[in-house]
């Protein structure tokens, strides 16, 4: 940079001039240093110059940055200063009103807003409250003096670099886009809930065909027991007749003897109590099996109940296990009674999908075992479903009871059964978590509420006047 001041015209022509002078030696250092100094500042001036256009480039640069996204934006965009007087629009707002820029800018406000009244004004100058200009449902003014279509307008403050009130900024959404978009939002959000609601009976309908197999086998003893007695009871019956047609018919008493001992009177009479009464107990069993069937249903139209969760996870246990070509050795710890409110059927399904899941886990073991227990801790019942698998990978223990998570093959779960249960649990009150037992296996834990000791009582009061009517 100092060779090309040298050569600068300008320059030249001083040194010729200081030349031609004679000139002491200081003079001549004096001069030489002007010269230096002439330099440094030529070379700022030029340094200074560049920079400034580099930055003027930069600000143009933003500045057409900042053009494109306004007149990108689909939302319109309106600035005013503190007086509420039009400073900035965009490209949208222009397309909706029909006006051009020139047209507004240092309008004011309710130029461009006549239907908003002078409350929307008085809202932004701080007469009155900002948060009002929320989602504010307004028209603009066209060019042609028609009212626009309706716009959902939100304003706030800008400020400027010292914290000053310098304006404020409205943003708008014409209200028929908005609309549109709810509707499609309403559209997708009821056709997830369809589909939600399929697969939970999708999953539902499958946990009950899987309990089938074990229902049967349930039902296969009793009745089986019950038609092999009406079998042994048609054939008494014969016998009977025939003795008492040869009764009626007036045969001598040694007809009737020979008869009897043929017939096995006897015998079909010392017979006839055992077999009604193994016939009743199995109708019994039929008809509790029936009332435990009844706890499957997935609604509860009464409302909640008082029931006793040991009887519910002894039935869920032994029917979930039924059907298995492995069977596992169960295992159950549980009180007498323990009774809790809540929907029984709901629990029970909860309890069934706990133990197949854990069936599932075991199939590969060789000593397949499943401990069922339950116990009173504080105004709660704690359940407890533990088996003596693999356990669950500690990546998936923060997701068992996701939607739609699931560890096992393609075509062998929804992954929604933990999650049912664990609505079902929650709303009961309780709450539910799966772990790794110490010594080996999952198990999953879940609370329930007892019910109130006045309740039990009422209960045990109603079940005592049952028995003595």
């Amino acid at each position: 940079m100092a060779s090309s001041a040298l050569t600068d015209p300008a320059l030249q022509g001083i040194l010729e001039q200081a030349g031609g002078l004679n000139l002491t030696g200081l003079q001549e250092t004096a001069w030489i240093e002007v010269i230096r100094k002439m330099e440094e500042v030529y070379s700022d001036l030029i340094r200074y110059e560049i920079d400034l256009e580099s930055k003027n480039e930069a600000l143009e640069q933003a500045h057409r940055f900042i053009g494109s996204v306004l007149t990108s934006m689909s939302d319109v965009l309106l600035v005013c200063d503190g007086k509420c007087q039009i400073q900035q629009v965009n490209q949208a707002l222009l397309d909706l009103t029909g006006h051009v820029e020139s047209d507004l800018l240092g309008e004011p406000l309710t130029a461009l807003l006549p239907f908003a009244g002078r409350d929307l004004v008085d809202s932004l100058q701080g007469l009155g409250d900002i948060r009002q200009v929320q989602d504010r449902e307004t028209r603009f003014l066209s060019k042609a003096g028609e009212p626009t279509e309706p716009v959902a307008l939100n304003a706030s403050q800008r400020r400027d670099a010292l914290g000053q009130l310098a304006g404020y900024v409205l943003i708008g959404r014409p209200v028929g886009e908005l609309r549109r978009a709810y509707e499609a939002l309403e559209r997708a959000h009821a056709d997830l809930k369809a589909a939600q609601q399929q697969l939970v009976q999708s999953e539902k309908l499958a946990s009950l065909g899987r309990l089938v197999a074990g229902v049967a086998h349930e039902l296969n003893n009793p009745v089986s027991f019950v038609l092999g007695n009406l079998h042994s009871l048609a054939r008494y019956l014969d016998k009977l007749a025939s003795y008492v047609d040869a009764v009626h018919e007036g045969a001598s008493l040694k007809v009737r003897e020979k008869l009897r001992l043929e017939l096995g009177i006897d015998a079909v009479m010392a017979d006839l109590g055992p077999l009604i009464e193994g016939t009743r107990e199995g109708a019994g069993r039929v008809a509790e099996i029936v009332r435990n069937l009844r706890r499957l249903s997935f609604t509860n139209p009464g409302g909640a109940e008082m029931f006793d969760l040991s009887d519910v996870m002894r039935t869920a246990g032994e029917w979930g296990a039924r059907g298995r070509k492995k069977q596992a050795a169960l295992a159950f710890t549980l009180p007498d009674s323990l009774n809790v409110r809540g929907n029984a059927g709901a629990i029970h399904q909860v309890l069934v999908n706990l133990v197949e899941n854990a069936l599932d886990a075991l199939e590969d073991m060789k000593e397949p075992r499943l401990w069922l227990t339950a116990r009173r801790e504080g105004d709660s019942a704690v359940v407890s479903v533990r088996d003596n698998g693999p356990g669950i990978p500690s990546e998936s223990l923060l997701k068992v009871f996701d939607p739609f998570f699931t560890t096992k093959p393609p075509g062998r779960g929804t992954g929604l059964g933990l999650w049912i249960s664990w609505n079902i649990v929650k709303d009961h009150g309780g709450f539910i978590e799966a772990g790794n037992h110490p010594e080996g296996g999952a198990v999953v834990l879940f609370t329930l509420p007892l019910a109130q000791k006045s309740a039990q009582r009422s209960a045990v009061s109603r079940q005592q006047e049952k028995a003595e009517g």
